[in-house]
């Protein structure tokens, strides 16, 4: 069981704009900026988002859902965390009954309501600078 869509609305309505200013600076939120698929026009998603070895992920709390598929789409992102931004590559859908790449407590979370999907995406490495 996936949150509903009608909670997305919702969150993407009201939710997202009182938390958007916040979620790009407090721990496990980040602001996810993509390109429309269609229209081109840029969009900034706050979400819950974590670091991974490689890079960091998203559980899919409602799916596959507009910005992932915006994501997809383009190969990649960037993402406003902790006051920084962070370009992202290399999107890809995790199916992962386990939850594995999720904080235990966030993996428990998750697990509650059913998230098996989870989009991962690669950090992109800085170019060697020469001084």
């Amino acid at each position: 069981m996936v949150l509903p869509k009608r909670l997305a609305r919702f969150n993407r309505v009201v939710t997202n704009r009182v938390t958007g200013p916040l979620a790009g600076r407090l721990p496990g939120f980040g602001v996810i900026i993509h390109r429309g698929r269609r229209s081109g026009r840029e969009y900034r998603t706050p979400i819950n988002i974590f670091r991974t070895s490689d890079g960091y992920v998203a559980a899919l709390t409602y799916g596959v859902s507009d910005w992932a598929r915006n994501v997809l789409a383009a190969g990649g992102c960037e993402l406003e965390i902790r006051g920084r931004r962070v370009p992202l590559t290399g999107p890809r859908l995790v199916h992962d009954p386990t939850r594995r790449d999720m904080p235990p407590v966030v993996r428990q979370l998750v697990g509650m309501i059913g998230v098996t999907e989870f989009l991962h995406l690669r950090t992109v490495p800085r170019a060697d600078h020469v001084d």
